[in-house]
């Protein structure tokens, strides 16, 4: 069974090896059919902490790092800094 894969934003690096990251979602409500959108955190492993807040990643599943991470950071777009 392939892994998970996941995109999402950099939210806090304040954590060594660690970074979290808000993965947003778009599905349409059951009954009514607006647009809803949801979004959930996930902890995953930077070995290098090499990304900062704001970056966009893709994270894949992995096996248990820590207590709360599953997630590990397979590539990354680094932000734009403000000319």
């Amino acid at each position: 069974m392939p892994k998970r894969t996941l995109q999402g934003v950099v939210v806090s690096d304040k954590q060594d090896k660690t970074i979290v990251v808000r993965v947003d979602r778009r599905f349409a409500h059951p009954t009514m059919g607006k647009t809803i959108r949801r979004s959930k955190k996930y902890h995953a492993h930077d070995e290098k902490n090499e990304f900062k807040v704001g970056d966009t990643v893709w994270i894949e599943e992995s096996k248990p790092i820590s207590k709360l991470k599953r997630w590990a950071v397979t590539k990354g777009d680094k932000k734009q800094a403000a000319v």
